[in-house]
This record gives structure tokens, sequence and C-alpha cells, in this order.
């Protein structure tokens, strides 16, 4: 991100529909400038590797700001399935998850939507962030005082201390045998993983790969190889609101007609 942030300021880095329908649209210059306000924001309230963020919510651009920003700190983060708070009727595997990270932020876009969810499994005194509306009777910071944050110095001595052994998330497995396991992510396998795929697939690294992507990033798919195809090539993420699904498919159909893919990843 720092090396975009330089090379391709005005490069579009991540983007994704607004509530009206609009693409919302982020350079590298934006990104960095947003990431390195919360990961002070973060540092702030004193998250760390134990202390980590947990994320309930979808794709979308907040969700990806709050994890790089995260990642460029040295602050352990875990996307959850939103299944777990949005299907499932008892909200045990998220009570569960949740209490195996301890976390001292919990973020969902939409606090009103997340609500039964947010009642069930976060402790009243953990920081809740929401982009929307918050939860009815539960107090939440809104997004955007994460990003008007002023970094500081604290935030580039907390990015040298990252290493690669640093833990940079925690992935769950899905929880067909029992509870959902945490795996834990470090940088090194981020980066190895990614300078793999560039040896295997060279063309990443003739021109920016730019992706229209709906795989979620509580998977390593969406989540890891994705998404690190992007940054780490200086390309560009386009988020697909869509599924392939019944009733899904025309959100995906009409972001294919205006963004087009150079690679193009679906299941």
């Amino acid at each position: 991100l720092l090396h975009w942030g330089r090379l391709a300021p005005d490069r579009i880095c991540i983007a994704g529909r607004t509530r009206t329908g609009d693409w919302r649209k982020l350079d590298y210059a934006a990104t960095l400038r947003l990431v390195r306000s919360i990961a002070q924001a973060l540092l702030d309230r004193g998250l760390s590797q134990n202390r980590p963020v947990a994320i309930l919510s979808e794709n979308d651009v907040d969700h990806g700001l709050l994890s790089l920003a995260a990642l460029h700190a040295g602050v352990l983060f875990a996307p959850v399935s939103p299944a777990y708070s949005l299907v499932s009727a008892d909200f045990g595997r998220l009570r569960h998850i949740l209490s195996l990270l301890k976390p001292g932020l919990v973020f969902a876009a939409d606090g009103r939507r997340y609500a039964r969810a947010i009642a069930a499994a976060v402790p009243a005194e953990t920081e809740l962030v929401v982009t929307g509306e918050a939860p009815e009777g539960r107090a939440a910071t809104p997004f955007a005082e994460l990003e008007q944050t002023g970094p500081t110095a604290a935030v580039d001595r907390a990015h040298e201390n990252v290493g690669p052994d640093t833990v940079a998330k925690i992935l769950f497995t899905s929880g067909s045998t029992s509870h959902p396991k945490g795996v834990i992510n470090t940088q090194r396998m981020l980066c190895s993983n990614q300078q793999m795929i560039l040896q295997t697939l060279p063309f990443l690294g003739d021109a920016p790969p730019v992706l229209v992507d709906w795989l979620p990033w509580h998977h390593t798919f969406g989540g890891n190889h994705n998404i690190g195809i992007v940054i780490y090539n200086g390309g560009s993420l386009h988020i697909d609101d869509g599924r392939p699904l019944p009733g899904a498919f025309d959100e995906s159909v009409r972001c294919l007609r205006e963004v087009v893919p150079t690679i193009y990843l679906n299941v």
C-alpha cells in the first residue's frame, strides 16, 4: 500500500456501491491516507495482537479500510462469517468466536441489521463501531470518527514493528465439525503466498489487475488471495454486491457491464 501510494496515487485501489447505487471509488493516495488515520484510531484504543478487532459484516469499502489499517499497524483482526449474525437462531458460533477473540472493538456496517447478534454476543463494555445506524439502546462509534483521526508518528512506529511472524489475522473454519476453529495467518504467510501467485501467474505483474469480486473476506479465497492480488500488484478491486444465486445474479451482471475485469475469480 505504501509502495503504490507513492508510485500510482491516482489509481483506483478499492471501490464499492453506495446506498444510492453509485460507486464510491478510493485511489491509492486516499486509501493510504484513510488507512493511516484508522490505524491511529486503533492504536489510540490500545488495540493490538492481544486486543483484536472483530468484523461481523459483509464486504464493503469500510470493512476493507479497517482490515488494511489493522494490517498496517500490526493489530490482529478477524473477519467473521455474517451468517453467524444474520442467519443463526441462537448465535452460538458467534458467541464462541468472540469468547476466543476477546475483541477490544467490534465493527458492523449496519448496527440495526446486526442488532440481535450484537445484543446476544457482544459485551456491553466492548466498543461497537458502525457505518450506519446504531442498534437501539446501544452506544456506537461512527466509522467516520475513525477516519477523521489525525495520524501521528505512532502509526509509523507500529508499522515498522510489523514483521514476518506478526499475526495478521485469524480466519475461522466453517465449523462443520464442532465449533469453528481459529486459523492463524501471519504476515509472512500472506506475503509469500502473493509472491508464489505472481511467479505462477506472471501476467499479474505486467499490468495492474482489475477485479470485480463478491467472494467473502472471511474466507481465504476472497480475503487473502483476491485482496492480496490487488494490493501486491497495484490493482483495483470493485466490490460486487451480487452472488451466483437466484435473485442475486443481476447485481453481478450490472457490475460486469460497468467494470471490465482483467481477471475474474469465482466459485
